[in-house]
């Protein structure tokens, strides 16, 4: 009888495991097609050249978040002429691919004055992707103060886009600091893009 409740009880967290993966799944598929559906710079019908790796749980991690409160402003290269200004929020160390790896996150010092972004934090990174399936300048990830739970961040590179540099010239966009380069292959997120000018 105890075996029959045991198996029971095995059944139903397979079950709403895999319940929670086709739901995260489809949250993703979904948060994926508005991005392309209301892509700023690319328009329709050049959208059919955004690319992206199949969506991968593996890439869905939670990381510790150390806080640094001492850091100060510094000037952040752009690919234009002007450097923009940002100060290290905190570092977040975790594990992918069995390899311990950190990446810093970032403050706009310009979006602090806004009431809208006040709290929006900033992860630019490059990976040994970056200029082979990945766009060279590197992917960036958003998150906001409130996503933080205690010490832990949940990061998805799932969710990693390109900067508006990789689809036309003309925008100033962050280049991703050295300490931010992560010496593994970020297959998860959004790939070159496809589209080749005339």
């Amino acid at each position: 009888m105890k075996s029959f409740a045991l198996l029971g009880c095995i059944f139903f967290t397979l079950a709403t495991y895999s319940q929670q993966a086709a739901t995260y799944l489809d949250s993703l598929q979904q948060f994926r097609n508005h991005y392309i559906e209301t892509h700023e710079v690319v328009k329709a019908p050049n959208r059919q050249y955004l690319q992206f790796y199949t969506i991968d749980p593996a890439y869905r991690l939670q990381a510790k978040l150390e806080r640094l409160s001492s850091s100060h402003w510094f000037s952040m290269n752009t690919s234009g002429k002007v450097k923009q200004a940002f100060r290290k929020y905190g570092k977040l160390t975790f594990t992918l691919l069995g390899k311990p790896l950190q990446l810093f996150v970032y403050q706009s010092q310009d979006l602090m004055r806004s009431k809208e972004y006040a709290n929006y934090l900033f992860v630019p990174f490059t990976d040994s992707s970056s200029g082979l399936e990945s766009y060279s300048g590197g992917r960036y990830m958003d998150f906001m103060v409130s996503d933080i739970k205690g010490s832990l961040l949940e990061i998805d590179f799932n969710k990693a886009y390109n900067p508006y540099c990789a689809y036309s010239t003309g925008y100033s966009c962050p280049i991703p600091p050295n300490e931010n380069d992560l010496a593994v292959a970020i297959q998860a997120g959004e790939k070159n893009y496809a589209f080749k000018r005339q």
